[in-house]
């Protein structure tokens, strides 16, 4: 097959690339996520025919942040964006006239980079990928896996504080409540709106809009130095590491990798090499992953790595795994 569009559907924003078969993405757009179900249709058709000119495509892969069905076309529930039962899959296929995959997020993330990032090599990997939200995927014995109902990793929403916060997804106390891009702005707004005298950094970088701080605000200046950012970022890597401790008593992995827009922006760059500034999330992750996981001191530790393709994995995965299904 020839070049596939890959579309990574999130929470704030849609990212949009013409990936090749080497996991190459050659021409990217990004554009935000459209507040109306209705719109999402005619916003990703608009995408992916902006790359039509002068190419052949073969497919379209599109990864979305919520519970997709066994027949990957259909999203069942997404409590990012309060989708429900949208068959956008085959609404895109009738309106392209090329075949359209619908994978979870998080999974075409653990697939991508099992097969062009820092999973390479590694047959048992666990995905994390924090943006607004935290997604997961993961791959047991090199396949994707999906469960029964297609609806298998969505661990964001694993509870880890009894009667907690509410989620989106109806219940309270999910991780991704607690380690996710939402649970750092959050924090950071409670924090302004208190007049605390921390905040204020954070404040001077919206012009003093309390509602302009979101998570990127948060790991820009947390990447300066600024000591309540870092904080946060610290905070938000030990709640990393206590559900990854909790994914790992079920899963078993042999890596776990760290990933999404959250951490492609701690890096400072579109696809993060070894950084130091990723260690303010990873290393309180890895510290508190080795306190919680059962059986600790007897058992063998999964790896806790960065990603290796930044915020384009979901989207790269999900051009792969398009691929490969029409390639079958």
């Amino acid at each position: 097959m020839g070049l596939v569009v890959g579309v990574d559907v999130g929470g704030a924003r849609i990212a949009a690339g013409l990936v090749d078969a080497d996991g190459r993405v050659l021409i990217r757009q990004t554009v935000p996520t459209p507040p109306r179900p209705a719109d999402l249709v005619p916003c990703v058709q608009k995408l992916v025919s902006g790359f039509r000119g002068g190419y052949a495509l073969s497919a379209v892969g599109l990864g979305v942040a919520g519970f997709v069905d066994r027949d990957r076309s259909t999203v069942l529930f997404s409590s990012l964006a309060g989708w429900a039962d949208l068959p956008i899959g085959a609404e895109l296929e009738q309106l392209l006239a090329i075949p359209v995959v619908v994978e979870n997020s998080g999974s075409a993330a653990a697939w991508a980079e099992v097969r062009f990032g820092a999973g390479m090599g590694e047959s048992s990997l666990v995905s994390c990928v924090i943006g607004t939200g935290l997604g997961g995927g993961f791959v047991v014995d090199g396949h994707p896996y999906r469960g029964r109902f297609g609806v298998a990793a969505e661990y964001g929403h694993i509870p880890v504080v009894p009667g907690g916060l509410p989620c989106g997804c109806g219940n309270r106390g999910c991780w991704q409540m607690y380690a996710s891009g939402a649970a750092l702005a959050r924090e950071a707004r409670e924090l302004a709106k208190a007049g605390a005298e921390q905040a204020k950094p954070l404040l001077e970088k919206t012009g003093g809009d309390v509602d302009e701080i979101g998570y990127r605000v948060v790991v820009a200046a947390a990447r300066e130095g600024d000591p309540t950012a870092v904080a946060m970022v610290e905070k938000l890597g030990r709640w990393l590491g206590t559900g990854i401790a909790t994914v790992a008593s079920v899963l078993d992995p042999g890596r776990v990798v760290i990933g999404g827009g959250l951490v492609a922006a701690l890096a400072g760059v579109a696809v993060p090499p070894d950084s130091e500034n990723l260690e303010l999330l990873l290393e309180p992750a890895r510290d508190e992953f080795r306190r919680s996981l059962p059986g600790r001191g007897y058992r063998r530790e999964a790896s806790i790595e960065p990603a290796r393709l930044g915020s384009d994995a979901g989207l790269i995965g999900a051009a792969d795994l398009a691929r490969s299904r029409f390639r079958s």
